[in-house]
């Protein structure tokens, strides 16, 4: 009888004992002070200046501050920690008591709770105290006792709190963390994010978007001097300074738009969106990459180095307001990829002609709409509801799809009344073989909107073309033809 009794007791003294939860990086697979930084800075730009004056008032007061100015934050599409919230909600069932302890501003807290409505209670920085480390142990410890309590932390800051606590859960990777955690405390559960490896990087990077870059070497082909050497060196320096810069701009576009990937069915997996890839290592990235991709350029000469320059600025306007505008985000993505031909041609100081210029601009743009169309078609069909994060409502697509079939015939149109120029004449021996291209053109153009209206295409055009068999054969077409018609 002793022995059930006291058994008994045990079982009662665990049920009763609160099981206390981090929240940054616990059970958000994200830093929330960093969060509502972005989201303050995005709204509001000058805040930024605010921020030593807070700062020299304490952590606690820059969280305060921060999360009263990111009014916008939508803690529902975070990326929460899905493992540890089923476990939770089990240890709820089973008449456990969830605490959220956070060094996070109550705010914010109160806010996740909300949303979650699993906790009991919130506990939070509030201004004055920062709720972290000792600090956080001290409160648990004075509020449940020494092994009063169960926590769940996920870095060595936690050390301290685990140390107060009866039983711990670990949510890391690290396996000198979990050894740590098991000097302080007993630890029950180890819970295992998805680790960071190198494909992670190559998605933060956009590395696959590389290839749009190879435009950069239209204007020497264009040209017919291929065999020209010392143009060739130099159109590879531009064409790493320019993916340098193009990752820099894709880290920062991913950065300012956190809220409308997570709210996406398939870019909420890309690393800053899922937080794999922590917010402040992209703030030291980008700027680090067009510092780099500034001191490359300068090898290359020519003007190339303002019309980097021009794409840099260009991508950032798009990224901060533009690409939220109907139609003229479209025609901002056209001219983006139209710079990058540009900026070729002078990094070998190659004049452009009027021919190259008007074909470009003009498929492009219908590439763009093909990008948009795309994302309308996989959203939901309600013909009232707008796109998170763009101008569109899904029943925008038809004229989107119409707007762009007809630029990218209107390319191949520029096609066929180039081939009665001069230019061709002194280019080609036998020009009247590049008629070839113009049923070529027509029938990419046309199987790429038919891809696109059945729901095939990616939201990226140019890497659905790489993969594609039927572009990569027309590709190859095209090349003959040309060939053919030099020789």
């Amino acid at each position: 009888m002793q022995t059930l009794s006291a058994g008994l007791e045990k079982l009662g003294s665990n049920d009763l004992r609160s099981i206390t939860v981090d929240l940054d990086g616990t059970l958000v697979f994200t830093d929330m002070l960093h969060e509502s930084a972005l989201c303050c800075f995005k709204n509001n730009p000058l805040s930024i200046f605010m921020l030593p004056i807070w700062i020299f008032q304490g952590k606690a007061k820059v969280k305060k501050e921060l999360a009263l100015r990111a009014a916008t934050l939508d803690v529902g599409c975070l990326p929460y920690n899905l493992q540890l919230i089923d476990w939770l909600k089990i240890e709820k069932g089973n008449g456990r008591k969830l605490i959220l302890c956070t060094a996070s501003d109550e705010k914010i807290a109160k806010k996740i709770a909300g949303y979650l409505d699993i906790f009991d209670e919130v506990l939070a920085s509030d201004g004055a105290l920062n709720l972290a480390g000792q600090n956080k142990a001290a409160k648990l410890a004075a509020r449940f006792g020494d092994n009063g309590f169960d926590y769940v932390g996920n870095s060595t800051s936690d050390l301290p709190v685990w140390k107060k606590a009866k039983e711990g859960v670990v949510v890391s990777n690290s396996r000198n963390l979990i050894k740590k955690a098991k000097l302080h405390t007993s630890v029950k559960k180890v819970i295992y994010p998805t680790k960071l490896n190198f494909s992670s990087w190559v998605s933060a990077l956009r590395i696959h978007q590389w290839l749009k870059n190879l435009l950069i070497f239209v204007p020497l082909l264009a040209a017919h001097q291929a065999n020209n050497s010392a143009s060739w060196i130099v159109l590879f320096l531009a064409f790493f300074s320019f993916c340098l810069c193009a990752s820099s701009v894709y880290i920062i576009n991913d950065l300012l738009d956190l809220q409308s990937d997570r709210n996406h069915p398939r870019k909420k997996f890309r690393p800053f969106a899922s937080g794999e890839i922590p917010i402040w290592v992209g703030c030291l990235l980008a700027p680090a990459l067009i510092l780099v991709s500034l001191f490359i350029s300068q090898f290359v000469g020519g003007g190339f180095l303002p019309w980097l320059a021009i794409y840099f600025a260009l991508t950032c306007i798009y990224s901060l307001g533009v690409k939220r505008l109907i139609l003229i985000d479209c025609l901002a993505l056209a001219i983006l990829y139209t710079l990058r031909i540009v900026a070729g041609g002078f990094a070998i100081d190659i004049p452009l002609s009027f021919w190259l210029l008007a074909f470009s601009t003009f498929l492009f743009l219908s590439l763009a709409f093909v990008k948009r169309y795309a994302e309308l078609k996989s959203h939901r069909r309600n013909t009232d509801e707008k796109v998170h994060g763009r101008g569109y409502v899904a029943s925008d697509a038809p004229l989107i799809e119409q707007l762009g079939i007809s630029s990218g015939y209107a390319s191949t149109l520029v096609l066929a009344l180039y081939l009665n120029s001069e230019n061709v004449t002194r280019f080609y021996r036998t020009p009247e073989f590049i008629w070839g291209a113009v049923p070529l053109m027509l029938l990419w153009i046309s199987w790429m909107w038919l891809q696109a209206h059945r729901g095939n295409m990616n939201d990226d055009p140019i890497i659905f073309a790489l993969k594609d068999k039927l572009s990569t054969v027309i590709v190859i077409a095209l090349f003959i033809v040309f060939i053919i018609a030099e020789v």
